[in-house]
C-alpha cells in the first residue's frame, strides 16, 4: 500500500467525524476520524434520534448483535430527545470499568470507522491521545474490527501502542499501564482487555493497521523505533503551531508578554535524524499550503498533515452556525488564536479560539458552574489505600483539593470535555436551564480559510481543501 502525501488530522470530539474522514479519504487521502468521547458521542446522536440512520447502518454491521442492540434499546429516542431535557449520561472510564461500558466503547469506535470506510475503498485512520489512557484498549480494538488502516496517537510518549496493536490482530488478552501520580516505585496499575469477548466464536483475527507515532522531536521519535515495544510505521512530526494539544516547550516554561508559552530552537525537530530512521513521515503545523507540501517533500517527508483547514469544511463535525461565523470571520481577517498553557487539564498547551460566545470569553468562563461529568482528562493518582482515584483540575476546587490536588492547579482549568462536546451542537443541558458553552480549537493559519472558497461562496468542501493542496 502506497502512502497518501495528505493526512487529514484527528480534531477535537468529532470535529473529525467520519463524514469528512470518508470525504477525504475518497479524494485518494488519509481520512482520520478522532477516536476520543466516541462512547458519548454515540449515545447523543441516538438520543437525537439517528435522523439519517447512519447509527443504525452501522450497527447492524458490528459483529456481534445483542452488543449492538443492547446500546441502541439504552439511547435511541425515536424522533430525539425534547430540548428542554438533558442527555442522558453514561459511566466514566475507570480501571476497572463495567462490561456495558467497555461495549459501549467498542462498538462506538466501530461505528465511526465502519462509516468513514463505507462505500469506498480509501484508506482511513483514527487519532487517539496517548494521554486519554482508561478507554485506549476498547477504542483501538473498536476500530480493529471496523478494519481502520492506520491508528494515529500523540499528546504523550505512546511506546506500548505497536505491540499493543500486534495482540489485538491475534486476539490476544492485552494491558496497558496507566500513568498514576503518587505511585510508589516499582508500582504498576494497569488496565486490562480481553478481544475474544468482542467477537464471534469464529473469528482468528482482525487486521493489524500501521501506526503512526505524532512526534514533536527526534528525541522520541528515536526513542520509539529503537526502545518501543513493536514496529513503528511512521510519525506525524508536529510543530506548536498546530491546533488542539501542542508539546510542552523543552526545558522549564517561559511565557510571553500575552501569557503564550514561548519556543525556541530547542523544540525545532531535526527532521535529517528522523529521515536517517528509514520511516515515512509527515511534516504538520501550518503546512495547508502547495508550497509547504513542496517544501515537505524537499525534506524528505513523505507528505504534511492538515488540520484547521479541514475542521472548517462542511463535512466536519463543528455546528454549523460555529463554523459559519470563524469562516466569516476568518475573511475579514479578525481572528485570533491564544496559545493557552492553562486551559487543558492535561497540562499540555492548548490552542483556543477566541470566539464570541464560547469559553474564551473570562465571563463565560466564570460563570460556568465547576462540574465534571465526562471525564476523559482526569488524572490518576494513588490514594492512600493502594487504590486507584480519579481527579481533573476543571472539577469543583474543593472535590479536587480533597484528591489530593495542588489548589494552584485549578486556575484557568477549562472543562475541554464539555467544551468540545457542545463545538458539535451536542452541548449538555443543566439544571438552571443553560447548555454548556463551546469551545473552539484551532492552529495558527486560521485566518487563511479564503484560499479554499471559490468566489462568491461563503463555505467550501473537504475536496476543495485537497485539490488546493495538490493542485494550487
Amino acid at each position: 500500500m502506497g502512502f497518501p502525501q495528505i493526512i487529514q488530522g484527528g480534531m477535537g470530539v468529532a470535529v473529525s467525524s467520519w463524514r469528512l474522514a470518508r470525504a477525504v479519504s475518497q479524494c485518494g487521502q488519509l481520512g482520520v476520524v478522532s477516536g476520543t468521547g466516541l462512547d458519548a458521542v454515540l449515545t447523543r446522536r441516538l438520543q437525537a434520534g439517528d435522523p439519517d440512520g447512519q447509527m443504525r447502518l452501522a450497527l447492524d454491521n458490528f459483529p456481534i448483535k445483542e452488543m449492538a442492540e443492547r446500546i441502541w434499546e439504552r439511547y435511541f429516542v425515536d424522533g430525539g430527545k425534547k430540548p428542554a431535557k438533558a442527555y442522558k449520561s453514561k459511566p466514566m472510564m475507570a480501571q476497572h470499568s463495567t462490561k456495558a461500558l467497555l461495549e459501549l466503547t467498542v462498538v462506538a469506535n466501530f461505528v465511526e470507522v465502519f462509516l468513514a470506510k463505507h462505500g469506498h475503498d480509501g484508506v482511513v485512520g483514527i487519532n487517539l491521545l496517548e494521554k486519554i489512557q482508561l478507554p485506549t484498549l476498547p477504542s483501538l480494538f473498536g476500530a480493529m474490527l471496523a478494519n481502520v488502516d492506520y491508528v494515529l496517537m500523540g499528546a504523550g510518549i505512546p511506546r506500548a501502542i505497536p505491540a499493543i496493536l500486534d495482540k489485538m490482530s491475534l486476539l490476544e488478552p492485552t494491558q496497558l499501564k496507566l500513568d498514576v501520580s503518587g505511585a510508589k516505585p516499582g508500582e504498576e496499575f494497569l488496565v486490562d482487555f480481553v478481544p475474544k469477548e468482542y467477537v464471534p466464536e469464529n473469528c482468528t483475527g482482525v487486521p493489524r493497521p500501521n501506526f503512526l507515532a505524532i512526534i514533536s522531536s527526534s528525541t522520541l521519535a528515536i526513542t520509539l523505533v529503537r526502545k518501543g515495544t513493536g514496529k513503528v510505521d511512521g510519525f506525524v512530526v508536529e510543530g506548536q503551531t498546530a491546533g488542539g494539544h501542542n508539546a510542552p516547550p523543552r526545558g522549564a516554561m517561559q511565557l510571553s508578554e500575552s501569557g503564550e508559552p514561548i519556543y525556541g530552537p530547542r523544540d525545532v525537530p531535526d527532521l535529517k535524524e528522523i529521515a536517517e530512521l528509514g520511516l515515512p513521515f509527515w511534516l504538520a503545523g501550518s503546512y495547508a499550503d502547495p508550497s509547504k507540501l513542496k517544501e515537505a517533500l524537499e525534506l524528505g517527508a513523505t507528505g504534511i498533515q492538515v488540520g484547521t483547514a479541514f475542521a472548517f469544511c462542511e463535512e466536519s463535525g463543528i455546528e454549523p452556525s460555529i463554523k459559519q461565523k470563524v469562516v466569516d470571520q476568518s475573511l475579514s481577517g479578525k481572528l485570533d488564536v491564544f496559545t493557552d498553557p492553562l486551559a487543558s487539564p492535561t497540562g499540555f498547551p492548548f490552542k483556543v479560539l477566541q470566539l464570541e460566545g464560547t469559553l474564551s470569553e473570562p465571563d463565560i468562563y466564570e460563570n460556568r458552574g465547576r462540574i465534571c461529568d465526562l471525564g476523559y482528562l482526569r488524572q490518576c493518582y494513588r490514594k492512600e489505600d493502594g487504590t486507584l482515584g480519579y481527579r481533573c483540575p476543571a472539577e469543583p476546587p474543593e472535590d479536587y483539593i480533597a484528591k489530593g490536588g495542588k489548589p494552584e492547579e485549578l486556575a484557568n482549568r477549562k472543562c475541554v470535555c464539555n467544551g468540545l462536546f457542545s463545538t458539535i451542537g451536542f452541548g449538555q443541558k443543566r439544571k438552571d436551564g443553560s447548555v454548556e458553552a463551546p469551545l473552539v480549537t484551532a492552529g495558527d493559519d486560521i485566518s487563511n480559510l479564503s484560499k479554499f472558497i471559490e468566489p462568491g461562496k461563503t463555505s467550501y468542501r473537504a475536496a476543495d481543501v485537497v485539490r488546493y493542496l495538490l493542485e494550487g
